[in-house]
């Protein structure tokens, strides 16, 4: 029987003795060595046939992997460094916080602006500064640090061609060229689940120096 028709039974591998016996470690070696039994499967699956087949291929089989040393069931490190890196590139945690300022000023127009960061410590995305509804675009701009990547959230109030009036939701990625380049790619890789966390974004913006998010770039956008 191969190895295919075992995966085909795992009620083997979970009935196998090890209950019975017993696993000695051995430091020096780093290798485990196990005496292993058939003592509790059930007769019909031990006795001749394909059961004593399939237990005495399981057996074996397990014997053989109690025989691997220790040190090779250890990731070694740059293994363990990708799967950080894949973790990272799934991006940061959002703090509820977020999406709860977010929704104030999205139902309640209770903010002009929210400017979020990454904090390092925590390892999440938190609201950094929040702007009154009697605040300017001046302030919006000004309230984003020179040489620091941000994310910012801007309601812009606008009159149309047909005297309509009206607002849009602005989603600002701000990386200037002078920030440095690991939160450069941080804030990159966080921006689409961040983005997600806020539903109701109607307009995105990535700028890297202030003349890409001037005010004629957001009416422009806003129309």
């Amino acid at each position: 029987m191969d190895l295919a028709q075992i995966r085909m039974r795992p009620k083997w591998l979970a009935r196998v003795g090890f209950l019975s016996g017993f696993v000695q470690r051995k430091e020096n070696e780093g290798r485990v060595l196990s005496s292993l039994s058939c003592s509790h499967l059930p007769e019909d699956e031990v006795k001749g046939g394909e059961g004593a087949g399939v237990a005495a291929a399981t057996v074996a089989t397990a014997m053989i992997l109690c025989t691997i040393p220790l040190r090779a069931l250890v990731l070694p490190p740059p293994i363990i460094r990708s799967f950080k890196m894949a973790n990272a590139a799934s991006g940061m945690a959002v703090n509820d916080d977020c999406k709860l300022k977010f929704l104030e000023l999205k139902a309640k127009r209770t903010y002009r602006f929210i400017v979020f960061k990454i904090d390092d410590v925590l390892k999440q995305v938190i609201v950094e500064k929040l702007g009154e509804p009697t605040q300017s675009y001046d302030d919006f701009a000004a309230s984003l640090p020179e040489n620091e990547c941000r994310y910012a959230i801007y309601d812009f109030d606008f009159v149309t061609e047909e005297n309509c009036q009206k607002s849009k939701i602005f989603f600002i990625a701000w990386s200037p060229d002078t920030a440095r380049v690991r939160s450069k790619m941080l804030y990159a890789s966080s921006k689409d689940r961040f983005k997600r966390e806020l539903d109701g974004i109607q307009v995105e913006l990535q700028a890297t120096d202030p003349t890409e998010m001037g005010i004629d770039v957001i009416r422009g956008r806003a129309n």
